[in-house]
């Protein structure tokens, strides 16, 4: 899993559109994996979780390397969707509440320790609170650019509600996590009443 992380940050700095905004883009990336790396020791995370991240961060990549409204696969969905600009940023947004959510709900269960339905709220409550501090940020970081610069880095593509459709794509793509990890838990649990998640396993 390192040795593939590592494989797509190389691919993705490697002449990308514009060294500056890929290195704008990677900023909390890198802050992030140097955190998980921390603390590894004494919070490792399920296979599954590093999955998860690790193929949302190889499409985060993706987008950082073409700068996210010129990157392929928004050009083409542009014919599906009927629209001129690429919705690629929206694709990411949703992914991050669809992947992500999963090892969210790992810290809630095994580090704030809820139980019941707080463990699947609380990871879209979590998504969404990530989302608009994001969204924040990257406002700070277009006031601080110039307004040409600032306004690619937002991504806005001239759309005025471009941060409430983002996170709105972040909460729905939790959601959706969320209804599946119930679903699957649920069925395991009338097969295997005495059944536990591998990481609540890891606890004992």
């Amino acid at each position: 899993m390192c040795t593939g992380t590592a494989a797509a940050f190389a691919i993705s700095a490697f002449h990308p559109e514009r060294t500056f905004d890929w290195a704008l883009e990677n900023v909390l990336v890198f802050c992030f994996l140097a955190t998980m790396i921390a603390t590894y020791r004494g919070f490792p995370f399920s296979d599954l979780s590093y999955l998860l991240i690790f193929l949302f961060l190889s499409l985060h990549e993706w987008g950082a390397h073409y700068k996210y409204s010129d990157v392929p696969l928004g050009e083409w969905m542009k014919p599906w969707l009927h629209t001129q600009r690429n919705h690629y940023d929206r694709v990411i947004h949703f992914g991050f509440g669809l992947m992500l959510s999963y090892p969210m709900q790992e810290i809630c269960i095994r580090v704030l320790r809820v139980t019941g339905r707080w463990r699947y709220y609380l990871p879209i409550e979590c998504t969404l609170a990530c989302s608009a501090a994001y969204e924040m940020m990257e406002a700070g970081m277009a006031s601080i650019l110039s307004p040409q610069r600032g306004e690619e880095f937002v991504g806005m593509q001239g759309d005025v509600w471009d941060s409430q459709k983002d996170m709105f794509m972040a909460g729905l793509g939790s959601v959706v996590a969320m209804l599946i990890v119930f679903a699957i838990r649920k069925a395991r649990a009338a097969v295997e009443p005495e059944h536990e998640p591998e990481y609540a396993a890891q606890e004992h």
